[in-house]
This record gives structure tokens, C-alpha cells and sequence, in this order.
């Protein structure tokens, strides 16, 4: 009697909640909803990856970048949100025993230098300045958007350098110098520019925490491989190739990122403590003070991996809704248009959309010549033909 009435009891909240479920919500709830989604955490992550260094001797700072690099395209980062810049070619030096590889391991145990690498600034392009633009935004129009950071205030943000440095500065291809105050300066230009969301800076050369002690704006946790007055040490040495092959701190760091996987709980805290004082010989450091949250609570996939954000919804969305404008019927282009809202084809993606006319042709691309060009810049919408023809849509995805 007893088990039978509390069946009875749970097929009644049982169908109160089917109930629930299929009460239409206002708009204004489905709203509320979605900014409340969208208000919290970021939508995309980035990545700058810098190798500073040229000549053969420096093999290992050309394997460290590559290293993160593997990393973070393994846990979900696509090539089109990484700026990749390495200083040198190791893998088509004539030195170079293995042709078109770079290895990370001795033995030669592990290849970075896949079939997949996509180099965005190789050789001289990889410069103080073009570096400082890359952050900033302050490219030339003519810049494709392979060597563009199309980041938001909803990015998060992945900086990596290495190479030989200083106290309070590091070396651009043994020519050139960037300082830690130009750093800093560059950070809060993103930050007026609402260019992140966080950024995380990894930096490994020698004194590598005197590169971050100038920095003052907010949501920037940075990481060191070594003190002020301290070297970082090489490791790895490779008799076949005749070079170190890493860095001591960016390879604990890799060991480290070989555990993780998109669904890992691993932490900033854990990050910290990646390669101990008795492994790196230097003693690493770290920033918090300027980042708002707790690293105990930043998960590595935050900046390491991809972002998939999704929210199951009952409502119906009218595709055909009275807030997109009509347009004129344009004889040059036939009848059929379609309205469609996108984000700018050469601009980051945002919260705002821009509407465009899409023409019933099935064609992708522009029938006359620079129809979907980008040669405007970053947030430049393409130009439609006066003669009639399609227009090139793109939309930027969220990683």
C-alpha cells in the first residue's frame, strides 16, 4: 500500500514538471536567460605563441613554442585562433639531421613539427613591432586575418614567449629589445580596447619575472620561468642533433599538458607547480594580484583548450521576426532576398550582428573581382556589385 502510494505521489511531480516544461516563457524571461549565459565566463580562447630567437644554438626555443603550440591545437584551439611566430626555421636548417622535423625529446622520441604547423610570422617578420601590433590591433588594412588576434572583451587569451632575456627586457632576434614597460604598456591597450577577457603570460627565458613586474591592468595572471637574477637552464641535450633540445621549465610544462584533456579539472594553482625549483634549477614565479578570480578555480582549459557553450531551450525562434528590416526589391539581384544576421566577415565575433543581403543564388562567393575581399581591415564589410551578383558570407566561430 505504501510503495504504491508513493508511485502515484511521483507520477504526480513527475507531470507537474512536463507541465512546467511546457509552459511558453515570455520573451523577456528568454532574454533574461540568455544574458545571464552569456554574462558569465568568456566565449572564445586565443593563443600568441613567440619563438624570439634565430641561429642553430637556439633549437630549443624554436621546440618550446612548438610544444605549446601542439598543446593547444590537441586540447581544441584551431589555427585560425593562434598567431603563430617563430624567428627561425629549425626544421629546413641545413644543420638539421632530420629534415622538416623538430623533436622536443631526445632520442627524437617526439616530433612537434607535424604535417598541420601553420606559421603566421616566420624568419625577419617576427619583430618587436610586429609583435606590439599583433596585441594591439594596429595592423596595416592589408594584414590577412591568419596574422590578425581578432579578440574581444569576451576573449580569453594565451601569451607564450621565448628566447634569451634580461632583467626587464627580452631579445628580438639578437638585434632588438623589448622592454617590460612596452609590455605592460601593449596589455592596457588591450584592455582599453576590450581586446580579452584574461590573458594568461607565460614566459620562459632568463630573469623571465622581471618581464611582468611592470604590468598594472586588470585580469592578467602571469607565469616565469625563473626570478629576477636567475638564469633558465636548457635540457635535453641531444648528441645526434648536437643541441639542447628544450628548456627545462616549458618541458615540465608540456609533460604536464600531455595529462590534460578537454573534460580535465586541472587548475592554475596545479599550473604553479609544473616544475618545482629541484626539477628547473631557477625558481619559477608567478603573478596574481591583477587577476580577478581565483587561480584555484581557473581551469587549464580555460585558456589551453577550446570554449563550446551550449543551451538547450524549448522556445521556437521566428526566423521570419519583424525586427529585421525589409529590404527594397532589388531587380539587379532577382526577388527572394534573404536577410541574414551574421558578425562581420573580417572582424572579431560579438555580441553585435550586422544584417546583410544574402541573394538567392547558391554561389559563395562575389561574381566580381574584391567582392569578399578583406583588404578594409578588420570589421570592413565586403561590397556588393552594382551589376548584380552574390555576396561572400563568413561568420567567425567560438573557440
Amino acid at each position: 500500500m505504501v510503495a504504491s502510494q508513493y508511485l502515484f505521489y511521483c507520477l504526480i511531480v513527475l507531470f507537474n514538471g512536463l507541465l512546467l516544461c511546457l509552459q511558453p516563457a515570455s520573451s523577456n524571461d528568454i532574454e533574461g536567460k540568455a544574458g545571464q549565459f552569456f554574462s558569465s565566463g568568456h566565449t572564445n580562447n586565443w593563443a600568441v605563441l613567440v619563438c624570439t630567437s634565430r641561429f642553430w644554438f637556439n633549437y630549443r626555443h624554436v621546440a618550446n613554442t612548438l610544444s605549446v603550440y601542439r598543446s593547444v591545437k590537441r586540447l581544441g584551439i584551431p589555427d585560425s585562433h593562434i598567431v603563430l611566430m617563430l624567428a627561425d626555421d629549425m626544421a629546413c636548417n641545413h644543420r638539421n639531421p632530420k629534415p622538416a622535423t623538430v623533436f622536443s625529446h631526445k632520442n627524437m622520441e617526439l616530433n612537434v613539427y607535424g604535417d598541420d604547423v601553420e606559421v603566421d610570422y616566420r624568419g625577419y617578420e617576427v619583430t618587436v613591432e610586429n609583435f606590439l601590433r599583433v596585441l594591439t590591433g594596429r595592423l596595416p588594412p592589408s594584414t590577412p586575418r591568419s596574422k590578425r588576434l581578432l579578440s574581444d572583451d569576451r576573449s580569453n587569451v594565451l601569451i607564450y614567449l621565448t628566447g634569451h632575456g634580461g632583467n626587464g627586457f627580452l631579445k628580438f632576434q639578437d638585434s632588438e629589445e623589448i622592454s617590460n614597460v612596452e609590455l605592460a604598456d601593449a596589455f592596457e591597450q588591450m584592455w582599453q580596447k576590450r581586446r580579452y577577457n584574461e590573458v594568461l603570460f607565460i614566459i620562459d627565458t632568463c630573469q623571465g619575472a622581471s618581464m611582468y613586474e611592470r604590468f598594472y591592468s586588470p585580469n592578467l595572471l602571469a607565469l616565469a620561468s625563473s626570478q629576477v637574477g636567475e638564469d633558465s637552464l636548457s635540457h635535453q641535450p641531444d648528441l645526434a642533433i648536437g643541441v639542447h633540445l628544450m628548456d627545462r621549465y616549458t618541458f615540465y610544462l608540456l609533460e604536464f599538458l600531455e595529462d590534460i584533456h578537454p573534460a580535465s579539472q586541472a587548475n592554475m594553482k596545479d599550473l604553479f607547480k609544473v616544475c618545482p625549483k629541484s626539477q628547473c634549477v631557477s625558481t619559477p614565479g608567478h603573478r596574481t594580484d591583477l587577476f580577478q578570480r581565483d587561480p584555484g578555480s581557473v581551469l587549464i582549459t580555460d585558456f589551453f583548450g577550446s570554449v563550446r557553450k551550449v543551451e538547450i531551450t524549448m522556445e521556437s525562434v521566428n526566423l521570419t521576426s519583424p525586427i529585421v528590416p525589409e529590404e527594397p526589391e532589388n531587380p539587379s539581384r532577382g526577388t527572394g532576398t534573404l536577410l541574414m544576421a551574421s558578425s562581420s566577415a573580417c572582424g572579431p565575433s560579438s555580441s553585435s550582428s550586422s544584417l546583410r543581403p544574402m541573394a538567392s543564388s547558391t554561389s559563395s562567393t562575389s561574381s566580381e573581382p574584391g567582392g569578399g575581399s578583406c583588404a578594409g581591415g578588420a570589421g570592413t564589410s565586403p561590397a556588393t556589385s552594382s551589376a548584380g551578383g552574390s555576396v561572400t558570407m563568413e561568420t567567425t566561430s567560438a573557440f
